[in-house]
């Protein structure tokens, strides 16, 4: 966090799960200015009273589609946390144009903002559904993680002059599922026990990667600074069954097991496991301390720059839930406690 001090940082989608955590941390730390943008106007104007005798938050209403807003409030804007997204599977599947307008448009407006104003870093927040993905929404995603791959090209070939002299460092940050956050199956489940039930799975065998919100935005905060331009930063995390995950909320919010579990069957676009590396990216990818860092595939991997991952192991197989050892359900039961999530 020391790297933030005298830092302005913008976040999109700062009344978001993980934008409004962002917020929260960069606060407590050193940073000297957060700029929240959001296009949620009761939320947005209860963040902004929240933080008021703080003096380091300003908050704007903005939208991501809205490319000349975007350019406004990025001025004097060290470092952009591009949080704001469409994510919920089934409704981004119903309505794919939205997504797009919103993922992919929205990203590539943060995009030429940051270039046109000189911000310093931009680090856009990714899924595990982008890796191969079966659905709108991993769709949208990947290529937001794309569009910030080509921009990070753009600049280090030179070929954008509005960037600045050093240019703009573009990379993006995936993860999991964020316990807790909208969307999730923890707010889902509690809402079904606490109305007597059932706990609806959509299948039995799903597995999950999992992290705490807490866990999930600090990685995005370290990743803004291991980023040299265009990689994919890949948090570690554990694996779960979903299955497991409604016992140990159901016997730790009720304790008598009357409320009963039943399978309704998988969504549209749904997958049964998640990825967060395919077999393609194995190559091309490193392990770096709480991250594996996937290289652009045009990244020349022999350059200096990637020095510091050179020295490190790289990994023998994709990263993927299906694959990696779940924890049973006294390991999730005491990862629950631990990081407080049912608190």
């Amino acid at each position: 966090m020391e790297k933030f001090r005298d830092k302005t940082v913008l976040v999109t989608g700062s009344c978001g799960t993980v934008g409004a955590e962002l917020v929260r941390q960069l606060v407590a730390g050193p940073a000297a200015h957060v700029v929240c943008i959001d296009n949620n106007e009761t939320e947005l104007f209860f963040q902004i009273e929240h933080y008021r005798q703080t003096g380091k938050v300003s908050g704007h209403l903005a939208d991501i589609r809205d490319r000349e807003a975007l350019k406004l409030r990025m001025r004097g804007v060290d470092i952009v946390l591009h949080a704001a997204a469409l994510k919920h599977v089934g409704l981004c599947e119903d309505s794919p144009a939205q997504a797009v307008a919103s993922n992919i448009l929205g990203t590539q407006n943060v995009i030429d903002a940051a270039q046109e104003t000189g911000v310093e870093r931009v680090i856009f927040t990714s899924s595990d559904k982008a890796v191969n993905p079966t659905n709108v929404m991993g769709t949208s995603k990947l290529m937001g993680e794309r569009l910030m791959t080509a921009a990070a090209e753009t600049t280090a070939n030179g070929l954008d002059a509005r960037a600045g002299a050093a240019g703009t460092v573009f990379a993006s940050t995936r993860f999991g599922n964020v316990l807790g956050s909208r969307g999730s199956v923890v707010p889902l489940f509690r809402r079904q026990i606490e109305a007597g039930g059932p706990i609806t799975l959509t299948d039995r065998r799903m597995t999950r990667f999992i992290m705490t919100l807490e866990e999930a935005v600090r990685l995005v905060l370290e990743s803004v600074w291991l980023a040299t331009g265009g990689e994919v930063m890949v948090t570690k995390m554990p694996v779960a069954r979903i299955e497991d995950i409604a016992h140990v909320m159901r016997d730790a919010l009720c304790g008598d097991g009357e409320v009963e579990i039943i399978e309704i069957g998988s969504k549209p676009g749904e997958k049964m496991y998640e990825e967060l590396m395919n077999e393609e990216e194995v190559r091309r990818t490193w392990e770096y301390g709480d991250f594996f860092v996937i290289l652009s595939a045009f990244a020349d991997q022999t350059t200096p720059a990637y020095a510091h991952l050179r020295a490190n192991r790289q990994p023998d197989r994709p990263y993927n839930s299906a694959h990696e050892l779940s924890l049973n359900r006294d390991e999730v039961a005491a990862y629950f406690e631990d990081k407080g999530v049912l608190t």
